[in-house]
């Protein structure tokens, strides 16, 4: 018995032992515990890391912290404020009539026929490594020319052993602005662009005759875009270029700030366009190559994926300016520090909310978003409608964050679809009364927690154009009661539906139901309980619903065709000005036509006048008429159901800094910083294994087992005894 309970010690030791220090349930490989790395997650895997394609939001929490275009924001300061990043000021701009004369500051922009933006960029910037600048002891590039035999075993950038860098010139900005022409790469900002960047839709045309001519002889080749002039680019200098457009475009500085202006070296896509590289994933879509504070190291979009420190980052300071309470909110203590602050960034693929929450309970994600799932864990509301920390998120030292978000959710029409498009007042009236009948503000309070506005039009709150009284509501969907909107009642949408020709949900000319195809990637705003929620939301007007769910990349495929009728977007601003929603409507940005950025592929010949107006006009009442006059065409047209502004709450853990709010601010990792020992010790706090019932287990079998061991070694000795 003696031993047995030695033996039943030492397991208590071992099992105490085990449990000192240390914790079991880290999602993370045992070597990065105690490193300086922030850990965040991504739901969606990017489809375009490459500059001149990428347009999404969940492909700009990766490109915005590799490549440096010209400008970019100011981190805390409100409004938004540009400046320069690997430009060294804010460009120069000069603005010429029809004789070529130089205008003076202010002029009137109808006399502006060309405008010139001169760029200054630092000395000194150089890319991070990579074999596209491995060079040989001859000065040849190492990685050019390779045959399929030298691919073998080649994955990853790491397989190629050799790396190299250089300096940034003036060259490499020039040389992405004609890639926005590549006739392969179908940038989605070509059109927009070549309606402003002088020579830019010709050098498309150009390119394209060129692809044709070579036909089948030298299929996906390299296009080297240093052979083909841009009349609307020119290269001053080393550190000099400059961009010229047609008339004046005052919003064209926020472009300088997007990534389809950032630089790419010509040696990067002659290395990636060999022959055998995009078998092997070896593109710029999936290894972007940039001057900025980090670089991808690992891209497993299914999974994992990883940026760690550019070593040859040249180096930033924290702002030390910002908004009165920026200061009160430790905002500003690590004024004039150098950054990046943190030496990895890991993103791993979330797919489901709950794990998600879960882990950044336990403190394996810095920092969380608010889901409906775990709103009401996470934040309580008062009585006058202020927002609070539950007493279990006060306890973990979690911040909160709030802002309205410069964003708008909606669903929209196909206009090419033969049921719901076109401009006819059968179709306007069947949009109008889905519009009516989806009661966006129920969606709100069951799916965002009352987080939300619904919208009017497509302009959020902190844009200008955007009004809260009497004159801002949509009169086709709203009554103005009481000093509020207030929905127009189902009888009005149910009679809409009759006037469209389909009474009582059914087509009046055969008697077939009336069935709408949403097309939806299943997540999101796609994922079952909305789905079935607007199912409900049908039923009203006994529509059916069909569900039509794809994968996000099958779904910008259909997108792109034009083979979706109703369908679930959303647009988050690339920079704080009207123009950046208003396009989103304007005819010539069609999906379908130029695979711009109207995916209801709506147009009205007097919108986009309108639209062409108002955008070379700076702010003041003319411009805000026209705004306002174009906002009244697009809510009687209906080409949306207009959804609902978002307001965005963000959750911290105590341990990480300077977080800010502001979607439109996308290069925002370099300014974050860690305390990594406060981290290990909460984590170690919160997630010590608990073994006492591993011990009680432990205990009751040697409970259950010491009888029968006593039983049978008196048994042994008794026979020991008796043969003796």
């Amino acid at each position: 018995m003696r031993a047995i309970l030695h033996h039943l010690y030492l397991i208590f030791l071992v099992l105490l032992a085990a449990g000192c220090g240390q914790v079991w349930n880290d999602p993370f490989p045992a070597a990065e515990r105690g490193q300086n790395i922030l850990y965040t997650a991504f739901t969606q895997r990017p489809k375009h890391l490459d500059p001149v394609q990428s347009y999404s939001e969940d492909e700009a929490i990766f490109l915005s912290q590799i490549y440096e275009p010209p400008l970019q924001y100011h981190y805390l300061r409100r409004p938004f404020q540009l400046e320069p990043l690997s430009a060294g000021q804010i460009p120069i701009l000069r603005e010429y009539d029809d004789q070529g004369r130089l205008l003076q500051k202010g002029s009137d922009p109808s006399k502006v026929v060309r405008s010139e933006y001169e760029i200054q960029i630092r000395p000194g910037i150089r890319y991070q490594p990579h074999p596209a600048f491995a060079i040989d002891s001859k000065g040849e590039s190492v990685y050019v020319g390779l045959q399929e035999k030298d691919l073998t075993g080649k994955r990853v950038l790491g397989d190629f052993p050799q790396t190299g860098t250089r300096e940034l010139t003036a060259d490499d900005f020039v040389y992405q602005i004609k890639r926005l022409a590549h006739p392969r790469l179908h940038s989605p900002v070509l059109e927009l662009m070549g309606d402003y960047i002088i020579g830019l839709k010709e050098l498309h045309a150009h390119l394209l005759a060129d692809e044709k001519a070579r036909g089948s002889s030298a299929p996906g080749a390299w296009i080297d875009m240093r052979s083909y002039p841009l009349s609307g680019v020119e290269v001053v200098d080393r550190y000099t270029y400059r961009i010229r457009i047609k008339g004046t475009y005052p919003q064209f500085p926020y472009w300088l700030a997007m990534s389809f202006f950032a630089p790419l070296p010509y040696e990067v896509d002659r290395f990636f366009s060999q022959p055998g590289m995009a078998e092997r994933n070896l593109t710029l879509d999936w290894w972007p190559v940039g001057t900025g504070p980090y670089m991808m190291v690992e891209n497993n979009p299914n999974a994992r994926m990883v940026l760690a420190r550019n070593p040859n980052f040249h180096g930033e300071t924290y702002p030390c300016e910002g908004e009165r309470e920026d200061r009160e909110g430790g905002l500003l203590a690590d004024c004039g520090k150098t950054m990046p602050f943190v030496d990895k960034v890991v993103f791993t693929r979330e797919k489901e909310s709950i794990p998600y929450w879960n882990k950044f309970l336990q403190g394996y994600y810095d920092a969380s978003g608010v889901s409906s799932d775990n709103f009401d864990q996470a934040v309580q509301m008062g009585g006058q409608g202020d927002v609070t920390l539950s007493d279990e998120m006060v306890d973990k030292g979690i911040k909160l964050n709030t802002s309205v978000a410069p964003s708008v959710m909606y669903m929209g029409f196909n206009m090419l679809d033969p049921v719901f498009g076109g401009n006819s007042e059968r179709a306007r009236k069947l949009r109008l009364a889905l519009s009516i009948a989806i009661d966006e503000e129920e969606f709100i309070s069951v799916f965002l927690n009352g987080r939300g506005l619904p919208a009017m039009h497509p302009i959020p709150p902190g844009i200008s154009g955007y009004r809260a009284d009497k004159a801002g509501i949509n009169p086709y969907v709203y009554d103005w009661v009481d000093g509020k909107p207030r929905r127009k009642s189902v009888d009005e949408a149910r009679r809409l539906l009759a006037e469209a020709g389909y009474p009582g949900g059914r087509d009046a000319k055969n008697g077939e139901p009336l069935v709408i195809n949403l097309d939806t990637t299943g997540s999101g705003l796609g994922d079952k309980s909305s789905v079935d929620w607007l199912s409900k939301q049908l039923k009203k007007l006994d529509i059916q619903l069909v569900v039509r769910a794809t994968d996000y990349n099958r779904f910008q495929d259909k997108m792109r065709k034009g083979n979706a009728q109703l369908f679930y977007w959303g647009w988050n601003a690339d920079y704080p000005d009207p123009e950046n929603f208003l396009f989103l409507l304007y005819g010539p940005q069609g999906k379908v036509k130029s695979q711009g950025e109207n995916a209801a592929n709506y147009e009205n010949a007097e919108y986009d006048r309108l639209f062409e107006r108002m955008k070379a006009m700076p702010d003041g009442p003319e411009r805000m008429a026209i705004i306002e006059r174009m906002l009244t065409i697009l809510q009687h047209d209906a080409p949306w159901v207009w959804g609902f502004y978002e307001k965005a709450y963000t959750l911290q853990h105590g341990w990480i800094y300077n977080r800010k709010p502001g979607k439109i601010i996308r290069n925002t990792l370099k300014y974050q910083r860690i305390d990594v020992a406060a981290r290990e010790q909460k984590r170690a706090e919160w997630n010590a294994p608990i073994l006492w019932p591993l011990i009680l287990v432990g205990v009751l079998g040697v409970a259950l087992v010491a009888p029968a061991v006593i039983h049978y070694r008196r048994r042994e000795r008794a026979g020991a005894d008796g043969s003796s």
